[in-house]
């Protein structure tokens, strides 16, 4: 079994409630799942999001779209995704989360098909990135997520999920996916109001005559209309882990003082 976890929660730092920002009409997290509804490769999804009263909202809008939402801790997020994974037994868990509302399911069924025929422990399509960020996916072995819950100490490792086990490519059979043209520079995800207008403005231009459209017809987009581009131009990638990475240092001294 393929159980996909979408990971989402309405208190994030830079752009609070962005999950539930509206596109379209519809929620932000409600248009990922209407897309991520068409992957053929998954065979169940949950959605796993806080305890918090702030993301009652977000179990409601589940239990509306008749999707599985699982609740845990707000901080400890590789303990919330364990224990809502633990609950399928699984043998894969595929990882998504809430600030991808262009995630493409062709390319997260063309990942989970990589992982499992090689035979890969952890596989992901966004470390070392070739995608726009934003079409982010991992995918890990059940064992292996029980591994890293077990061990994994780090700050960055608690919150990110995934960390421990690259951390330990001696341990893990690790799988990189690469697309064949290196399409890293693009932003797609949310994380700033910047990334909310253009996620919007491409909704705008296909959704209403093309509800499924992929990375494909994003790219034919941008290629007619280059000023979208600029919309969210020169904002960071990864800078919630590079946060995260800061409070592993700190960790690590006040252990070593």
């Amino acid at each position: 079994m393929i159980l996909a976890i979408l990971q989402a929660r309405a208190s994030s730092t830079r752009l609070p409630r962005k999950v539930l920002a509206p596109i379209l009409g519809a929620p932000m997290l409600a248009r990922q799942l209407e897309r991520l509804a068409h992957c053929g490769e998954i065979d169940r999804l949950v959605v796993a999001t806080s305890v918090e009263p702030g993301d009652d909202e977000i179990v409601a809008l589940c239990r509306q779209r008749g999707v599985e939402c699982y609740r845990g801790s707000l901080d400890d997020v590789l303990d919330r995704f364990y224990r809502a994974a633990t609950r399928h037994r699984p043998e894969q868990v595929v990882r998504l989360t809430g600030d991808c509302p262009l995630a493409d399911p062709a390319l997260i069924d063309e990942l989970i098909r990589f992982h499992c025929h090689e035979g890969f422990d952890y596989s992901s399509n966004c470390h070392e990135p070739s995608l726009p960020d934003g079409l982010d996916a991992e995918i890990i072995r059940m064992a292996v997520l029980e591994t890293a819950w077990r061990e994994a100490c780090l700050p960055s490792e608690r919150e990110h999920v995934t960390p421990f086990i690259r951390n330990h490519p001696e341990r893990f059979r690790i799988g990189l996916w690469k697309n064949p043209v290196d399409l890293s520079r693009l932003r797609w995800t949310v994380d700033e109001p910047a990334d909310l207008d253009f996620v919007r403005a491409v909704y705008e231009a296909l959704y209403p005559h093309h509800p499924r459209f992929g990375m494909q017809d994003v790219l034919e987009l941008l290629a007619r209309k280059p000023e979208l581009v600029a919309i969210n131009a020169g904002l960071r990638r990864n800078a919630g882990f590079e946060k995260s990475l800061r409070a592993d240092a700190q960790q690590k001294e006040k252990s070593e003082g």
